[in-house]
C-alpha cells in the first residue's frame, strides 16, 4: 500500500520538476535579455561618444576659409562681435563686388555717424549702401533680421562674413531664416579661437541642428 502511494506521488514530483525547469529557463532568458540590452546601450553610448569626439576634432581643425573676394553677390551680411568682420564687409563694398552691406546686431547706443567714424566709412557710402540693424541680439536673431532685409530688397544672393569658428552656425541659421531661397556664400574671417571657444561653439552648433529637427 505504501509502495502504491509512493508510486502515485511520482507524477506530481515530475510535474513540479518540469515547472521548475521551465521557470529556470525563463529566468535565464530574462537575464540574457537584460545583459543583451545593457550591451546594446553601452555600445550605442560608445559609438555616440566616438562620433562626438571625431566631430569636435573635425570642427576644431578644419575651420572654414575666406571666399574669393572677386565673387559678386547682391549683398553682404556681417554680424557684429568679431575682429575684422566689418572691415572685410566694407572692403567688399568699396571693391564694388556687392550692392549693399547689412551689419547685424549693432549696439543700440551706437549712432550711424559714430559707426561711420569708427570704421572710416564715407558719408555717401553710409547713405547709399550701409544698413545697420539694432534689433538682433544673437546669431539666430541676426539671421531673422537679415532675412527680412533680404526679402524687402529682393536680393537673391548674399555673402556672409563672420569669424571662421562662427560661420557654420551663422550660415545654418541664415539658410533656415531664408527658407533656402537665397544663395549664401560663406566668407570666413580667419581668427585664433581657443579650445574653450571652439568647445562652446561646437555644442551650440549641435544644439541648433537638433532644434532644427522640430522647427
Amino acid at each position: 500500500m505504501g509502495r502504491l502511494a509512493g508510486a502515485g506521488g511520482r507524477p506530481a514530483r515530475r510535474g513540479a520538476s518540469r515547472r521548475d525547469h521551465r521557470a529556470a529557463v525563463r529566468h535565464a532568458r530574462a537575464g540574457a535579455d537584460a545583459v543583451s540590452a545593457g550591451q546594446v546601450i553601452r555600445r550605442v553610448a560608445a559609438i555616440g561618444a566616438l562620433l562626438w569626439a571625431l566631430g569636435f576634432v573635425w570642427f576644431s581643425i578644419v575651420l572654414p576659409q575666406p571666399a574669393d573676394a572677386d565673387t559678386r553677390t547682391d549683398a553682404v551680411i556681417v554680424p557684429t562681435g568679431g575682429s575684422g568682420r566689418i572691415a572685410r564687409g566694407l572692403d567688399l563694398l568699396r571693391a564694388d563686388t556687392t550692392q549693399a552691406l547689412f551689419v547685424a546686431g549693432v549696439d543700440r547706443e551706437v549712432r550711424p555717424p559714430e559707426f561711420a567714424a569708427s570704421f572710416g566709412v564715407e558719408e555717401s557710402l553710409m547713405e547709399c549702401c550701409v544698413t545697420l540693424d539694432f534689433r538682433s541680439v544673437d546669431t539666430k536673431s541676426n539671421a531673422l533680421e537679415a532675412a527680412k532685409w533680404l526679402k524687402e530688397k529682393d536680393y537673391k544672393s548674399v555673402r556672409l562674413v563672420t569669424s571662421d569658428w562662427h560661420i557654420r552656425r551663422s550660415a545654418l541659421d541664415l539658410e533656415r531664416a531664408t527658407d533656402g531661397t537665397v544663395v549664401i556664400l560663406e566668407d570666413a574671417v580667419p581668427s585664433d579661437p581657443d579650445l574653450a571657444m571652439l568647445f562652446l561653439e561646437y555644442h551650440k552648433l549641435l544644439a541648433r541642428r537638433v532644434a532644427g529637427l522640430w522647427e
